[in-house]
């Protein structure tokens, strides 16, 4: 059987991966051009249709570094090139291994299934979900993985944000590439005079349009006053003992004397435990007596024995911290160093900087405010799926993600996880208020919509009567069958495709051409 020629031949399909990654990070923030990935994709998956495995994976590398290298430059911000390459170049990695199952289902599936509707259907639905396989993939590991750059998210701000509300981001994601997949399929197919092969096409384009947000009902309101204290919050910022604290009491101040449900403050807030320090606590308790309400805050290093984590706490004044949450996904090299003694002995200095050793929690991510269950997500917590669904299994009515992003001024993560929260709010049809020790803040309604913001690296506060809903998303409720049939679902059908195509192969194989093979 003759191999299928590539598309593009390697010296044109590399500079077009490069293309191809570099335009598709123009469809996250801060430019957030969303329609960059109906480019973006295409390309991709043109340069790699017909390689062999080897040629995959190089061109599949180059679109991943040369997406990831400015996606995440942000990482280099503080700590120097040598973590942003390091992430940058094990996400390209990943990424161009992911291509190689890809190039295969573009190989496989015309020998097994050679037929017109096989290829403008099947194959791009084998296509798309390798693709959000990859995603998940990435996401998951190592160490938890990495799921910051998805497709579903660069449609935060554009119009086909609501199927993420049936779907979720990975479903979302498979659409999303599925329409491209498909479009390159009715193309190849040379059929214009035939309008039916159009129809698969049009058909997913229809649902990703015009398909309303999954309802939700509403259950009144909670007053929430959220503080962005703008304090000297990064690592390796100066600050004294308490500084950080007092920005949040001195950004409060605009509140005082307003009827509040709940004060809440960001990420890192409070900088001293108050469980061993008892001025400290007697600050918080000051602060909830005087504004008549609990104090939702985050202490960046609460100590239990020989462990220590990132603790979200509501305080009563009197009674202290009556919930607490600790924070499920510590990051990697951030907030730990996974398997420190190996990495430093690559980089002890580099390594030697990071002093913190936080262990992940078991806790629910939900408080009982006063009757109100309030979702919780602490900063890079916001990017994994299973924090949001155990929220919203756990009855949550609305969300209150805490983040610092300090360590990163001056660059667009800040904006890039503001996308995630605004997804979360669509997809569970929550509203959200996302508040950052240094910015950008935001109050973000159940459908997407900003209700109020604050900027940047400006201290401020915002009082904001924040909707509550009850009732689950299909996103929530289906969320782990979409990862589980979209995953593995689609490994089972590559490994299926590939074995008929080898049994077919074999059969069609001239007598001497099997001997060989068996040999």
């Amino acid at each position: 059987m003759t191999r299928p020629r590539p598309l593009l031949p390697l010296w044109a399909a590399a500079p077009t991966a490069v293309a191809a990654g570099l335009l598709l990070t123009l469809a996250f923030p801060a430019v957030s051009w969303w329609p960059m990935v109906f480019v973006a994709v295409p390309l991709t998956l043109l340069t790699l249709i017909g390689r062999r495995a080897g040629g995959a994976l190089l061109v599949g590398t180059l679109f991943g570094a040369a997406f990831f290298l400015v996606n995440v430059s942000f990482t280099a911000r503080y700590l120097g090139p040598v973590p942003w390459l390091a992430l940058s170049m094990l996400e390209a990695a990943l990424t161009g291994v992911g291509a190689i199952l890809i190039t295969w289902a573009y190989r496989w599936l015309p020998r097994v299934a050679a037929g017109t509707w096989a290829r403008l259907i099947l194959l791009p639905v084998l296509v798309a979900g390798l693709w959000t396989l990859r995603e998940q993939f990435l996401g998951s590991w190592p160490y938890g993985g990495f799921p910051w750059a998805r497709i579903g998210v660069t449609q935060a701000a554009g119009p086909l944000a609501p199927v993420a509300s049936w779907v979720g981001m990975s479903g979302l994601s498979f659409l999303v590439v599925l329409l491209c997949a498909l479009a390159i399929e009715y193309v190849r197919s040379r059929r214009f005079h035939d309008l039916r092969t159009a129809l698969p096409m049009a058909i997913v384009a229809a649902v990703l349009l015009v398909t309303p947000q999954f309802p939700t009902d509403e259950a009144g309101s909670i007053r929430v006053g959220s503080v962005q204290g703008n304090g000297p919050a990064g690592y390796f910022d100066q600050r004294q003992r308490g500084d950080v604290l007092q920005a949040q009491i001195e950004a409060s101040a605009s509140l005082l004397d307003e009827d509040l449900d709940v004060l809440l403050w960001p990420e890192g807030s409070v900088d001293a435990d108050p469980a061993t320090d008892a001025a400290t606590a007697a600050v918080l308790d000051a602060v909830a007596l005087r504004f008549d309400a609990p104090l939702l805050a985050n202490v960046p290093g609460s100590a239990r024995g020989d462990e220590y984590f990132n603790m979200s706490m509501l305080w009563r004044a009197g009674e202290g911290a009556v919930q607490t949450y600790d924070k499920l996904h510590p990051v990697p090299f951030g907030e730990y160093v996974p398997d420190r003694w190996f990495y430093e002995s690559l980089a002890p200095d580099l390594i030697g900087l990071i002093q913190r050793e936080y262990t992940p929690g078991s806790s629910a991510p939900v408080f009982d405010v006063d009757g109100v269950a309030v979702g919780l997500a602490i900063c890079f917590d916001v990017i994994y799926d299973d924090v949001i669904w155990a929220a919203s299994d756990g009855g949550a009515e609305v969300f209150m993600f805490q983040t610092n992003n300090a360590d990163f001024r001056g660059t667009d993560e800040n904006l890039q996880q503001l996308a995630f929260a605004r997804m979360r709010a669509i997809e569970t049809g929550r509203a959200v208020v996302n508040i950052s020790t240094v910015g950008t803040s935001q109050v973000i309604a159940p459908d997407g919509a900003v209700i109020e913001g604050l900027s940047a690296d400006e201290a401020g506060a915002m009082l904001t009567d924040v909707p509550l809903r009850t009732g689950l998303t299909a996103a929530v409720v289906l969320g782990p069958w979409v990862h589980g049939v979209l995953g593995w679902g689609s490994l089972l059908g590559l490994a299926l495709t590939g074995a008929l195509a080898l049994l077919r192969r074999r059969e069609t194989a001239p007598p001497h051409e099997g001997n060989d093979a068996a040999r």
